[in-house]
């Protein structure tokens, strides 16, 4: 757990080096393009609204993972660090593209503790386009900083391969809670949950952080990544169905945000082992209320998850689920394994 020791003097350097990114983003638009100066505080404003103001794990992950991969006889450079945190900061783009998209397909209300971008006035609908605005900003910070580095075709691919990943990801979410006004039972399985998690959350939250960390530490054998690759969706699934129970029994004043899965009809970690554990007529009220726009239903669902014990069941879950990675861990033997340390150890018993 070595590299907990420094976190917060990372955690500042990352922080403040934002705004410096904001600054060269809209310089690079006022040089290449032809824009207003309204559409330029509008791309402001969008940045700053909705980048900044999460966790931060995944960008300042970058930034551990490449200390981490670094021969141990190199200690980076002021330049070599700052150049994690940009890769960091392109991450977080990466994630408030997502959050920007998501929020608009799930119709949900609070993000991060604030209105979603798209419910704000004057935005609507124009967050569709606004949130591929923030996508294409990390490739002009990669062509920018990185045009000339040993890794830039690299993290490139990276960058590309993973965001199509996470959009199969996103396809499987959606097709499996459609239509969203009937639910169909069935559609929710191991086999369905585990494909989704893997596809939509893994890679980016976990694969991509280190696999950046490890390109720009110079890594390149294959099977290095392949390692990196499988732990990483172990840890991911781990994180998911920890959200999943959040999202159903966290607090929203904790979490940032009112959880909507049941009434979205998502197949969570919480509706599988629901039908892994319920009688015939908990089923029919499943059938009944879950995937329902209403509270009273939504509340009905949460009543059948406590009835079948399922937040003693996660308890369980998340425990064995830590000891087990942190063994998997432990038997990592052909890289370091501080980066997996480190990822494992924020997700412990996390209430947000």
């Amino acid at each position: 757990m070595g590299l907990d020791a420094n976190a917060a003097a990372p955690s500042s350097a990352f922080k403040l080096l934002f705004p410096e990114i904001v600054d060269h983003l809209l310089a690079d638009l006022r040089q290449h393009y032809d824009l207003p100066s309204e559409a330029i505080h509008y791309i402001r404003h969008n940045l700053t609204y909705n980048v900044p103001h999460g966790k931060l794990n995944r960008g300042l992950a970058v930034h551990e993972c490449y200390l981490a991969f670094c021969a141990r006889e190199h200690k980076p450079t002021a330049a070599q660090l700052r150049q994690a945190h940009v890769l960091g900061w392109c991450v977080e783009l990466l994630q408030a593209f997502f959050l920007v998209a998501d929020d608009i397909m799930d119709d949900s209300h609070t993000r991060r503790g604030r209105p979603c971008f798209f419910r704000l006035p004057n935005i609507a609908m124009n967050a569709i386009n606004d949130a591929m605005i923030l996508e294409m900003m990390i490739y002009r910070l990669l062509r920018s900083h990185f045009a000339h580095h040993a890794a830039y075709p690299h993290l490139v691919e990276l960058f590309h391969s993973i965001t199509y990943t996470t959009e199969l990801g996103q396809l499987l979410d959606l097709t499996t809670s459609q239509p969203a006004d009937h639910v169909l039972l069935h559609k929710f399985s191991e086999d369905a949950l585990r494909r989704i998690y893997r596809y939509k959350t893994s890679h980016y939250t976990f694969y991509l952080p280190v696999a950046l960390g490890m390109r720009l530490a110079g890594v390149c054998e294959a099977h290095k990544y392949d390692t990196a690759k499988d732990m990483c969706m172990h840890i991911g699934y781990y994180f998911q169905a920890q959200d999943d129970f959040l999202d159903a029994f966290g607090d929203p004043q904790v979490t940032g945000k009112i959880g909507t899965d049941i009434e979205d009809n998502t197949c969570t970690w919480l509706i599988v082992r629901a039908l892994e554990r319920c009688s015939a007529d908990d089923r029919k009220l499943l059938e009944r209320h879950y995937g329902k726009k209403h509270k009273e239903s939504s509340d009905r669902v949460k009543q059948l998850y406590r009835k079948l014990q399922l937040p003693s069941l996660f308890a369980q879950f998340e425990q064995s689920s830590y000891e087990r990675l942190s063994a998997r861990i432990g038997a990592i033997d052909d890289m370091p394994t501080a980066a997996f340390e480190l990822l494992l150890s924020k997700l412990y018993k996390r209430n947000r």
